[in-house]
């Protein structure tokens, strides 16, 4: 049965794992956001509350 020998998988899960944890990382953090936040927006609006006409 093949697939019981580890010693291909192995090296593609090692492969793929060095590829997410060192290649994509800088790749990704290397965005830049167009829009920064305003802290206006950070700002809750006031509501009203909720007139109950049957209480």
């Amino acid at each position: 049965m093949p697939q019981l020998n580890p010693a291909p998988w192995f090296m593609i899960l090692m492969i793929s794992w060095l590829v997410f944890l060192i290649i994509l990382p800088p790749k990704i953090l290397a965005h830049n956001f167009p829009n920064s936040p305003s802290p206006s927006a950070a700002e809750k609006p006031k509501t009203k509350s909720w007139t109950w006409p049957w209480y």
